[in-house]
């Protein structure tokens, strides 16, 4: 049976998650344009310093930092913010966002998660047009950049700092 193109792109996501170097989770994000991958991201420190596996350890864990706070705390530059510095902005309006996350200790996937406050903002500001999250092997949760828009949480303090 042949997989459908949105799993594709999602695989392909997940096979990026797997360079990630955070020892908490591993990020994959790629942007399609016309059937074209214009970039790919995974998150990890920034080009020449250490990465949280190669020192092994990560401050947020060791400070006890709850899942979605503190992210200043964290040496990676995020999988969505790396895929969208890789590519023009031109070529990124109207594309799609896949994003996979892999548990960094056991591999498995997991779903339910969605860009942070910050990497929203990037997305909006690149001028890609939706983010398709992987929950599991085949089903996966849609997001319209546009409704972050809409929706700006940001101006009730909400955004999870």
């Amino acid at each position: 049976m042949r997989v459908d193109k949105v799993n594709y792109y999602l695989d392909i996501a997940q096979t990026v998650a797997e360079r990630g170097t955070c020892l908490r989770r591993n990020f994959g994000a790629i942007i399609v344009k016309n059937d074209s991958i214009i970039a790919t991201g995974y998150n990890g420190a920034p080009r020449g310093r250490v990465n949280c596996c190669d020192a092994g350890e990560c401050t947020r864990e060791k400070l006890n930092v709850p899942r979605g706070q503190r992210y200043e705390l964290c040496r990676s530059v995020h999988a969505e913010a790396n895929c969208i510095i890789s590519a023009p902005r031109t070529e990124m309006l109207g594309s799609v966002l896949y994003l996979a996350c892999l548990d960094a200790k056991s591999g498995a996937l997991t779903g339910d998660t969605e860009p942070c406050a910050m990497c929203k903002r990037l997305i909006i500001n690149a001028g890609i047009e939706r983010v398709i999250v992987r929950n599991s092997a085949e089903k996966f949760t849609e997001y319209i950049v546009n409704d972050w828009i809409t929706n700006d949480t940001s101006l009730a303090g909400s955004e999870g700092y």
